[in-house]
């Protein structure tokens, strides 16, 4: 702790500021990393597959229970959106499917970007630091004696090196958690837009199945209704 403070103090008043956009910047990945990759964990494949198998076995009271799950992963409620209209047309059921996907993208986008922000903002205030650095170095060489000019001109130096190395070693970590938390959150949807097409072509086919008018049986006679002599 002592070293950490000495480093802080090194590098000026900045260098606290920095410190605040790391913690700030750690938080809300842990949060977000939470949220994307514990409240919304669900076996996908598996899931999709359980779901379309009772639908393609027109059992759609085991479908719709097969949605009863734990997990806040949107591919349920898109799916349960899907099953709730599967006697309605398929536009219907395409648009509430597209309905809760919609719902959902937000959610999954909550303070991702800001993550990317948090970086850039890092590093700049690093080579603000470093400009705040210089202009301190070169107006106590100017204010000093030959003696002093030397020391001067190394503090100050000094300091604009520790924020800039502080900046871009912050930065770079949001950078990665950024690609983390962007990398599952488009891994969701792909798993989405997956099994919603899945659940609409199942749909789609069972329903035409269903209305679709008997054919006759061989040796038929179409008019008269009965076996052909």
């Amino acid at each position: 702790m002592a070293t950490l403070l000495e480093y802080l103090s090194r590098g000026g008043g900045m260098m606290y500021v920095i410190l605040t956009v790391s913690i700030v910047g750690s938080v809300i990945f842990l949060e977000r990393a939470f949220n994307l990759f514990i409240l919304r964990r669900l076996d996908a494949a598996a899931f999709t597959k359980s779901v379309l198998g009772h639908v393609e076995a027109r059992r759609f009271r085991q479908s719709l229970d097969a949605c009863h799950v734990s997990s806040r992963h949107p591919l349920v409620p898109v799916m349960r959106a899907g099953l709730l209209r599967a006697n309605r047309r398929e536009k219907e059921i395409e648009r509430s499917m597209e309905k809760e996907m919609l719902g959902a993208l937000p959610h999954l986008q909550k303070r991702v970007s800001m993550l990317g922000l948090l970086a850039n903002t890092s590093t700049l205030l690093g080579l603000l630091g470093t400009i705040f650095g210089l202009i301190k170095a070169f107006t106590s060489v100017a204010a000093a004696t030959a003696a002093e000019r030397q020391e001067a001109l190394a503090e100050g130096i000094s300091q604009a090196m520790y924020t800039t190395a502080f900046g871009i070693a912050v930065a770079v970590p949001l950078l990665f958690f950024h690609h983390i938390l962007a990398t599952r959150q488009d891994r969701i949807m792909m798993e989405v837009e997956s099994g919603a097409t899945g659940l609409l072509v199942a749909l789609t086919g069972v329903v035409r199945e269903i209305n679709a008018p008997e054919a006759p049986r061989p040796g038929t006679d179409k008019k008269k209704g009965h076996a052909a002599a």
